[in-house]
């Protein structure tokens, strides 16, 4: 059931790992947090959380390693490099881990899913808006989406392209037109850590720009932590994966 690759990413310039679980349904890739790798969503039990899903067909499950956000909280290099990595990321993301996606379900055109949480939201989100020709849904989950406070310097260009909340309201063209047929899902808590306010502000960007989108609040008794996201994409598949296999 379980399987992982890794592979040298010249666009990364080191080695990366990904995994999958599953044998059939529909390709769900799920971002780790911030410094996680491609099997933090086993060891926290997010696969056991999705297991029925997996058995049923209903999804395959995907990850890979988080190296822009591991190079973010240890502060790598320049905040200029890190901005570059992140893009780089995205890249990767794209055009590495898509491929290998699609070659494993053995479909170029199928569609995938995406989901994460914290920072993971923001390269769910970023993976959509870069991406809408391959990603159809995404899922962010108590999302930080606004990294230049941690980088504490001006954004480059390279960090312009990678970060939505900052080029969404320039988009245009084909690209738009292609996430005005996507959906964003921003679900968040309001207990300790969470801000749900980032989540609001993502979704009137996205709307200004007819992007559909909805926030859920989960309330005051959901803090920022795994037992949240377990449940959130326990309730959240089922009805993603059916949008996907009738679109």
């Amino acid at each position: 059931m379980k399987k992982t690759d890794s592979w040298y990413s010249q666009r990364l310039e080191c080695d990366v790992t990904v995994a999958r679980w599953g044998e059939i349904g529909t390709p769900f890739l799920i971002f780790p947090t911030a410094g996680g790798d491609a099997e933090e969503i086993e060891r926290f039990l997010v696969i056991d959380t999705l297991r029925e899903y997996l058995e049923e067909g209903l999804i395959k499950v995907y990850s890979c390693d988080s190296i822009a956000g591991r190079a973010m909280l240890r502060g790598d290099g320049t905040p200029q490099y890190r901005m570059w990595l992140w893009d780089q990321f995205l890249e990767f993301v794209g055009k590495e881990v898509v491929p290998a996606i699609r070659t494993d379900c053995r479909s170029q055109d199928i569609g995938i899913m995406v989901a994460g949480s914290s920072i993971g939201a923001l390269n769910a989100l970023a993976s959509i808006c870069r991406f809408p020709e391959s990603f159809t849904h995404a899922l962010c989950m108590s999302g930080t989406y606004d990294l230049q406070r941690f980088l504490k310097a001006p954004i480059t260009r390279d960090f312009y392209h990678a970060s939505p909340v900052h080029h969404l309201a320039d988009l245009e063209g084909p690209r738009l037109e292609k996430l005005r047929e996507r959906f964003v899902l921003l679900a968040s808590g309001e207990g300790e850590a969470e801000d749900i306010g980032e989540s609001w502000r993502v979704a009137d960007l996205l709307g200004s720009k007819g992007i559909p989108n909805r926030v859920d609040s989960w309330g005051p008794d959901w803090k920022h932590d795994w037992p949240l996201w377990r449940n959130m994409l326990h309730k959240y598949t089922p009805g993603m994966a059916g949008a996907e296999a009738s679109s």
